[in-house]
């Protein structure tokens, strides 16, 4: 699980690196790449892929790239077979399903947020009602529940049967010493371990061709979470920052670290010094990892961040990039000419 340092992996992409240049594109450390300017872009965390597409043809049609973003991530949010985001996410630990959402508008440096809200399918457009019809920036639990509804907002129950059944099989095996009885608590565990260590997120950056930029992140944040957790998602400069004279920034992955970063909005301002996105997004993760070293219950065997965490990035000039912790994560781009899944760059290369 060796990092994979800069000259490493310019001693073994040497033939990558030419082909690159062929195709516009620079070939940089962890597998990622730099890339040209694009008039119009719309970039997004690996579950985004039908986020973008929208997004993008919404701003062909002269849509603000805000409302692009967020009718993008809607998609997400409504559907009930993704257990990470909006409706049919899977529950806290009380078996009540909480959302998280923020988004920032470039042009105007104006933002929006909710946190803890329940009942409400899309806290994306309740976040981007807060920016516009309200003198703060974030609103939690109860508190949001009522703008939402006082704005129109229908309440439903986001509990879905499948995020249910994941709930019940979570409580069955969490305890002998209770009267929550699993019938198969080995196979029970081996079916949750994909939603207990999954961190589900999106994130959508877009750029127009007059170079407005926006971004949204949305999340049902963590499996089981503590009732009233708030992670990264909301919290402007941690989960989604917007500066118009340099660019956007999201993430998704393991908020607490983030949280303890500002990694957004440092990602942000190293695009400001001048570094390509890509590089900035992996300057700021080396940030997360170099602080989780300080703890090490957030290490693993050999001392290395056991969390996966993701930025993705888009400059003023319509150049993109991402980057994990961890290989083997992708992220969706519409570049303009079309849309499609990229490999992050990464820290730290994971063991097969």
């Amino acid at each position: 699980m060796a990092r994979l340092s800069r000259r490493y992996f310019l001693k073994t992409g040497i033939g990558l690196t030419a082909a690159a240049a062929l195709s516009k594109e620079k070939v940089l450390f962890g597998g990622g790449r730099e890339t040209a300017g694009n008039e119009l872009c719309v970039i997004a965390s690996g579950n985004g892929i039908r986020s973008t597409e929208k997004a993008m043809e919404l701003i062909r049609q002269g849509s603000d790239p805000l409302d692009a973003v967020i009718a993008g991530v809607n998609i997400i949010e409504e559907d009930p077979n993704d257990t990470s985001v909006g409706y049919g996410g899977i529950p806290n630990e009380d078996g009540v399903v909480e959302l998280d959402a923020s988004v920032m508008h470039g042009p105007t440096h104006k933002a929006g947020a909710v946190a803890a809200l329940r009942n409400i399918k899309t806290p994306s457009k309740v976040a981007k009602l807060v920016m516009e019809r309200s003198g703060h920036v974030l609103l939690v639990g109860e508190g949001a529940l009522k703008f939402a509804r006082a704005h129109g907002f229908k309440e439903e129950d986001l509990l879905t049967e499948r995020a249910r059944g994941i709930w019940l099989k979570w409580k069955e095996s969490m305890s002998d010493k209770d009267y929550w009885l699993s019938p198969d608590e080995k196979k029970i565990m081996a079916e949750l371990k994909p939603y207990i260590e999954h961190y589900g997120t999106i994130s959508c950056l877009a750029k127009n061709s007059a170079g407005i930029l926006a971004g949204v992140t949305t999340t049902s944040g963590y499996a089981f979470k503590i009732s009233g957790r708030v992670g990264d998602s909301p919290i402007i400069g941690a989960g989604l920052y917007v500066d118009n004279s340099i660019g956007a920034a999201g993430s998704t992955g393991f908020g607490e670290a983030n949280l303890r970063t500002c990694g957004s909005f440092q990602v942000v301002q190293f695009m400001g010094q001048g570094l390509p996105p890509e590089e900035a997004c992996l300057k700021a993760m080396q940030v997360i990892a170099d602080k989780a070293k300080l703890q090490p219950r957030l290490l693993d065997e050999e001392g290395l961040p056991n969390f996966g965490h993701s930025f993705y990035a888009l400059n003023k000039k319509g150049e993109y990039g991402a980057a994990g912790m961890w290989s083997g994560h992708k992220y969706a781009v519409h570049d303009g000419t079309e849309n499609r899944l990229r490999e992050e760059a990464y820290l730290y290369k994971r063991k097969k």
